[in-house]
Formats: C-alpha cells, structure tokens, sequence
C-alpha cells in the first residue's frame, strides 16, 4: 500500500486498525507531507517501538518516477515527465524565479478541450487524474527543489488537462495539500485555470478554497473564440461573463485572464477594444502570453508593434495587465510538448 495514494481519512483509519492513537496518525501524516521522504529512515521520534517496522512491511512512500527531463541552459526551468502507476504520463514544470518558486500541474491525462494551439489538446483525452495523483505531482515539485534548499512557493493547475472537468478529483487534491495536519500549503498561492467550465466555476464560487481563478480567454468576439477554443461553443462568451461576473461577486476575488498573441488572430486592437467593452464592469488581471508554437497550429507569435498596440488599449481603460515571461519555451514546456515527444519517439 502507497501511502501516498491515501488521504487522511483512510490514513487515520489504517492506524486505527493497527491500534496506533491518533495523535501518532498526525505525527506520520505531517512527516510525510512537511518532509516527503522516499523511505521509513527518517521516522519522528516518540512513535510505538513497533510502528516502523509495520510500515516498512506493510506500506511504501512511492511517487511517480521521472522518465524524462529537459532543464533550461540557465536553470530557471525544468520540466519532468512522470510515469503513473499505469504507465500514462503527465507533465510537471518547475519555475524558479528571484522571489518565488513555481509549478504548474497537470489535472488530467491528454485533454478533450482540443484547444487549437495547445500540444495536450492536439493529443485527445486519455483519462482523469486521482487526487492522489495530482498531489503527487505537488509533492514531486516541493522534493525537487528541497533538494537544491529552496521551497515551492506556489503552484497552477495549468499543465495537461481541464481541472473543471476533473472537479471532484481536483479539489480533493487541493484540499489535501492545504490541510494544515500535513503539507499546509497556502491556498492564495494556487491559481487553477480553466477554459471557460461555467458549470464549474459556477460551483467554486460556493467552495471555502481561497484559489485564485484563471480563464483561458484569448478572444473577446465569440467567431474569433470558437475557431480557437471549440468549448467557446458550448460556453459562449455571454454565459462565461455572466458566470465570472457572479463568481467575482460572490468570492470578491479578481479573475485573471490568460491571453495568447496570436498574430493576425487574436493580437488586434478589435479583440482589445472588444475585451475592454466585455469586461468592463468585472474585476480582471490580464496576463498577455506569447504563442508557444507547435507544429500542429500553423500560427506565428505576435510582433512587438501588435502586442504595444494591444498593451495600450488596455492602458487606457485601466485594466491591469502582466506580460508572461516566455520561461519555458527552448525546453519546450508548454503543456503537453513533452509527452508529445515521448509517444511520437515511442512510435518510431
């Protein structure tokens, strides 16, 4: 039994069998969380004499193994491929800047979203993570960087996969690396980002998690959305403004909107001026993206000149605004690229 495959329900009730107090439970479960060890060596002190030796038969501290990674020439990103229990495999990027550390998780295996310019939707569903799953990925990011003494300071659910459509699962995972028994991480230093699930951001809305939200937004028309984003069919822009309208109301929390350039597409001043009429009256926070290109999505990144002009239509109607630091891109980590890699090698 992995007991990384548990929350702390069945942990707790795994040791009630044993007939081990609870307070041992917590002092296990925070150990595992707080140090992520590989192995029973390092156990608290103050446990029953015969509590190792039952976890080290019964139990294994297993996450996923490292198939593949790629590191940037400066080490400010890495981006490992992690192999299931099953064998699929799931991206995990880590991103170390001056004052924060970064990863970005995956929520599902493959994505039926089928977004124009992204490699895991080029890819097609494979099938849902587990919580455990995606806690294992957190888990995996903390270990890494503990290993050369820094700390995860934050993490998205941007990778592979639409966490709304894996909603259960997801929250349960957050909720698991919040608990203040175990990892305790602080939940305003997660963002999840979705492509417009109203259903489930109707539903976070009522969550007590204090996540921070993103849409993958990238047009402000709806004909320029549905040829990038075909759920834009499904989730129009009237019905996901009005959705994102109320969860702005109900959380009083910004929305940050994720945006592309996309040359000659999305990066006009049309779609600015539109995205400034749309959003006007909902608190937002526009990350401006440059296209990582894949070989799948005949599309070019937007020039300097397209994306100042974009820039300054949202500098005149006060609507804040970061641009991305493109730190993934000679690694290729934008999400799905290098699982990508790994099938097409896979099938020669």
């Amino acid at each position: 039994m992995n007991l990384y495959d548990l929350d702390f329900a069945s942990f707790a009730t795994l040791f009630a069998g044993w007939n081990i107090a609870p307070i041992h439970a917590r002092t296990v479960w925070r150990w595992l969380y707080r140090y992520i060890p590989s192995d029973f060596s390092s156990l608290p002190d103050g446990l029953p004499q015969a509590l190792p030796a039952r976890l080290s038969a019964e139990t294994t501290l297993e996450l996923p193994q490292v198939v593949d990674t790629q590191v940037a020439a400066d080490s400010s990103t890495r981006k490992d491929l992690l192999q299931l229990a099953d064998g699929e495999r799931v991206e995990v990027v880590i991103m170390r800047y001056r004052h924060r550390h970064s990863a970005c998780i995956s929520t599902q295996v493959g994505c039926a979203c089928n977004c124009r310019f992204c490699a895991t939707g080029q890819m097609g569903f494979v099938r849902q993570l587990t919580a455990s799953e995606i806690v294992a990925q957190v888990l995996h990011a903390q270990r890494t960087l503990t290993a050369s003494g820094l700390s995860l300071t934050n993490f998205v659910l941007m990778g592979m996969g639409e966490p709304l459509l894996n909603y259960d699962n997801t929250l349960d995972a957050l909720r698991r690396v919040c608990d203040p028994r175990g990892m305790g991480f602080v939940e305003r230093r997660i963002t999840l980002s979705t492509v417009g699930i109203v259903p489930g951001i109707e539903r976070l809305a009522g969550e007590d998690l204090r996540i921070n939200l993103a849409v993958s937004l990238h047009a402000a028309t709806d004909p320029v959305r549905d040829t990038l984003l075909p759920i834009n069919r499904r989730y129009p822009l009237d019905t996901l403004c009005s959705a994102l309208k109320a969860y702005t109301e109900a959380t009083q929390r910004r929305v940050m909107l994720e945006w592309v350039m996309i040359d000659g597409i999305n990066a006009t001043t049309a779609q600015a001026e539109a995205l400034v009429a749309r959003f006007a009256s909902i608190p937002v926070h526009v990350n401006v993206i440059q296209l990582n290109p894949t070989p799948e999505f005949d599309a070019r990144p937007a020039t300097p000149e397209a994306v100042d002009a974009f820039i300054a239509i949202l500098d005149r109607a006060g609507i804040p605004h970061t641009m991305r630091q493109r730190r993934g891109a000679p690694i290729a980590a934008a999400c799905g690229q290098l699982r990508r890699r790994s099938l097409l090698e896979e099938a020669i």
